[in-house]
């Protein structure tokens, strides 16, 4: 009996088995004849519907690979509309781009204004009609029947530029171009008209036509540093877009396509055509006839004349983008985006900057054969005080100060010297000035003569390119490796004063081939002034809301100061570079009584000259050259930018304190006043023009000081009235300053008022 248990047990087991794969066999047998059986009566149904003979080929197969291609279509406009519907992720798109502000610069006063004010933005319905049917007339006939790309006028674009072999018309509807400036650049890719035309139909489903008519109207830049057609109204007519007249009206909407060119304030000649071509727009698609046109063709808009204002266009520009950054770092819940911004700009310089370019380029562009230039002033916060990005904004927005790369040159230097002095040599280091190659490369001094046994610091001060060359190697070996290693640590201590410019590897860049900003270059060289504590550029140091409520602050919320180069090589390449200004290649950028030093740059074929100097107080750096790469007729970095340089910083630094720079000390005293009998004999000195320095502001007690200054010498004179006619003059006794009528003696208190007007 117990042997039989386990042999049924077993059989049992097995039997299970047998029949869980039978119904496993079962079951897939029925599906597999189930299917066949569906397919049969598919295909049987599907015969009725079977068309042959020439019906299949001129109906059945188009439609088949059509719909096959279709669907392949769709997949790839659903892959290429991605990038462009992440610009719609935030919630908050519409309000992103709706930055309106203030500026002021660093004393309080306003200097400018930027962004789009919506909160005092102009409905619809009261702008002028002629304005609305300009603007339809030439940007876009068929706006209110498209959906959103107008197939048509796209089509005889392209047909137009290509009978022109070129550029001749532009096929972007209004709703292109508002996507445009709410969430793209102005970058002319295949990638950006891409996403222009799927953000231009996701517009339509968000918003009326009205809706984004208003939009366009209010956010298109119109020129001068202005957006919106109200914004432009009252630059270039000084009036309410509700108050132009049709002349106006179609000289406004004649700048949407290019806002430059157009401008009536840089080129009335041209604006006035650019409106002829809107009114014939307007008799073209109907709006008008010609008889009501007709007076506009006759009495053309005349722009107010702007052209002694000197607004700090190309700074605003910088800020704002600064600002729009900012805005980003806020909390999501902040929806605050009117704000009055405190900035860094010193106006005094800024219009000393502006001066010195317009000046130079006047005197010496033709005869240089150089058509612009670019300057920064930073302070040691690295708060820039002044910025000129070109000759002209008018002429070009462009700003050169912060978007162009230039080729340094030798005031690159500066950075390969410190990598050294970081790395065991000294200022009196001993380097042969001789021939080197790396690999092809051989680089040549700017005489092509060698000056054998120099010092680092004879090297720097005469510009020679050799030895930061053979500086590398050098450096390489040092570490352990060869020339491409030595450069390398010459671009981290670059990074460490603040270049983020890609600087590439290449046997050249110890002289300066590689390309940096004005701005960045400027800011860096405040790392030798700041006793080696590097700083990052800013032009915003204070946010307030419309209300005047504090939301940022630099010296609060900002980036903080950081550790570069030791005080001691920081003190050690000042002392070096002051001597480019006092016997090298920079003497033109010298100034009376104020320690200074710096590096000049010129660049193969003379295409760059660059002068990047410091004081105690500020750095500037000062680049001349042309847009379009051309060499200049032997401009070194010691000619016009050396003097530009010393042009701007003198009247940066009147009415300051004069700080020591640290390696050089106080530099030479500036010279004492002449003898009354030596000036007789000279003859009449002519006295220096002095520009005003910062607005002077009395403290609380200095100003006490001074009204009870007046109220006594009031007294004295009424009772001085009352007595003279009865009284005898009598003698006055002589008062100290410890007797007068209030706390502090007048000694203290004139100190104190005298105190805070230089400050």
């Amino acid at each position: 009996m117990r042997k039989i248990l386990p042999d049924n047990w077993k059989q049992r087991l097995n039997n299970w088995r047998l029949d869980l794969d039978a119904r496993f066999d079962s079951a897939l047998f029925s599906s597999f004849r189930g299917t066949r059986e569906l397919y049969e009566r598919f295909s049987t149904f599907m015969d009725n519907f079977y068309v042959g003979g020439w019906k299949r080929w001129v109906f059945i197969e188009p439609f088949s690979e059509a719909a096959t291609l279709g669907l392949g279509g769709l997949i790839v406009l659903l892959a290429l509309a991605i990038p462009a519907f992440r610009e719609t992720a935030d919630e908050d798109w519409l309000k992103k781009s709706d930055l309106a502000v203030t500026f002021l610069d660093r004393y309080g006063n306003p200097i400018g204004s930027r962004g789009i004010k919506h909160n005092d933005s102009i409905p619809l319905e009261d702008f002028p009609d002629n304005l609305i049917k300009a603007t339809l007339a030439t940007e876009d006939r068929r706006f209110y029947d498209h959906f959103g790309i107008d197939v048509p006028g796209l089509v005889r674009a392209l047909v137009t530029n290509a009978q022109a072999g070129g550029v001749r018309q532009g096929g972007s509807s209004i709703t292109q171009q508002l996507a445009k400036n709410l969430f793209l650049s102005n970058e002319r890719t295949i990638e950006r008209k891409i996403n222009e035309a799927f953000l231009a139909i996701w517009l339509e489903t968000r918003l009326t036509k009205n809706e984004i008519l208003k939009l366009y109207l209010d956010r298109a830049y119109m020129g001068g540093g202005t957006f919106g057609v109200d914004g432009a109204a009252h630059f270039y007519f000084n009036k309410s877009v509700r108050d132009i007249n049709l002349a106006e009206a179609a000289m406004l909407a004649g700048l949407f396509k290019a806002p430059t060119k157009f401008a009536p304030h840089i080129n009335l000649p041209a604006a006035r055509a650019r409106a002829n071509v809107v009114l014939d727009n307007l008799v073209d698609a109907g709006f008008m006839t010609e008889g009501q046109v007709f007076g506009a063709r006759r009495n053309p808009a005349t722009a107010v004349d702007r052209r002694d204002e000197n607004s700090p266009n190309y700074y605003l520009d910088y800020a704002f983008d600064e600002m729009h950054k900012l805005v980003d770092t806020f909390p999501k819940s902040y929806n605050e985006r009117v704000f009055v911004v405190r900035t860094a700009i010193d106006m005094n310089v800024q219009h000393a900057a502006d001066e010195a370019i317009e000046n130079q380029l006047r005197q010496f562009g033709r005869d240089y054969h150089a058509t612009q230039a670019a300057t920064v002033v930073a302070d040691m916060d690295g708060g820039v005080r002044a910025m000129v990005g070109g000759r002209d904004y008018g002429a070009s927005q462009f700003n050169r100060a912060t978007d162009a790369y230039r080729q340094p040159g030798s005031s690159f230097k500066p950075y390969v010297y410190t990598t050294a002095l970081l790395n065991g040599f000294t200022p009196k280091s001993i380097i042969v000035d001789g021939p080197v190659c790396i690999g092809n490369w051989c680089p040549q001094n700017y005489g092509h003569s060698y000056s054998g046994a120099v010092t680092l610091t004879q090297a720097i001060t005469n510009s020679i390119n050799v030895v930061p060359v053979k500086l590398s190697i050098e450096l390489g070996k040092k570490a352990g490796g060869g020339p491409k290693l030595g450069r390398a640590m010459i671009v981290a201590t670059a990074r460490k004063f603040g270049i983020t410019a890609p600087l590439p590897d290449t046997p050249s860049l110890p002289i300066g081939a590689d390309e940096v900003t004005v701005l960045e270059h400027a800011v860096a060289y405040v790392t030798f002034p700041n006793k080696g504590m590097a700083v990052t550029p800013h032009a915003v140091l204070e946010v307030r809301t419309g209300a005047g409520d504090l939301v940022w602050r630099w010296d609060r919320d900002g980036p903080q100061p950081r550790r570069a180069i030791p005080a001691n090589i920081a003190a050690d390449m000042a002392g070096m570079m002051s001597h480019v200004v006092s016997e090298g290649t920079a003497r033109r950028a010298g100034l009376d009584g104020i320690p200074t030093a710096g590096k000049t740059g010129t660049t193969n074929n003379y295409r760059d000259a660059w002068f990047v100097g410091y004081t105690g107080n500020f750095a500037c750096a000062v680049w001349f050259g042309n847009d379009d790469y051309s060499p200049t007729n032997r401009m070194t970095g010691g000619s016009l930018p050396a003097q530009t340089w010393h042009n701007i910083m003198t009247v940066a630094h009147q009415g300051i304190e004069i700080r020591e720079l640290t390696g050089v000390g106080m530099g030479q005293k500036p010279p004492a006043a002449e003898k009354p009998q030596t000036m007789a004999a000279n003859g009449a000195q002519k006295a220096p023009e002095i520009k005003p320095g910062p607005p002077p502001v009395l403290t609380r007690r200095g100003a006490d000081v001074l009204v009870h200054v007046e109220k006594m010498l009031d007294e004295v004179a009424r009772t001085t009235d009352k007595t003279s006619a009865s009284e005898p003059a009598r003698p006055v006794k002589p008062v100290s300053s410890s007797e007068l009528p209030f706390p502090d003696n007048l000694a203290a208190a004139t100190g104190d008022a005298a105190s805070s007007l230089k400050n």
